[in-house]
């Protein structure tokens, strides 16, 4: 049995910060990147940042830099997304995925995905 679940979306007021997690379990992540993406409203899926099984970090817009930190916890089989700043075009649903080894932007690489969490950045 196999289940990606992301928790910790919210309503946040601008500049403040959440830290979403996915936990994987079903499988081992010691051998799988891990990404979030997210999807706003009338908007495509984007690749937010990923971290490969190796420990790389790849931030995929400039938007999100110095914003967003990716890890990883293999032990807890879970990948979380600190988020600080948060800004309102931050809102979105947030979606996390894997794939073996490396990372991709590219959300067709992905082999599972969870369910994906509301992030909500308004005042």
């Amino acid at each position: 049995q196999l289940q990606l679940v992301e928790s910790g979306g919210e309503l946040v007021q601008p500049g403040g910060s959440l830290r979403l997690s996915c936990a994987a379990s079903g499988f081992s992540l010691d051998f799988y990147a891990m990404a979030w993406f997210r999807q706003a409203p009338g908007k495509e899926r984007e690749g937010v940042s990923c971290i490969s099984a190796r420990g790389a970090v790849t931030n995929y817009p400039d938007s999100v830099k110095g914003r967003f930190t990716i890890s990883r916890d293999n032990a807890k089989n879970t990948v979380y997304l600190q988020m600080n700043s948060l800004k309102p075009e931050d809102t979105a649903v947030y979606y996390c995925g894997v794939r073996y080894l490396i990372c991709s932007n590219a959300d067709i690489d992905y082999d599972y995905w969870g369910q994906g969490t509301q992030v909500t950045v308004s005042s």
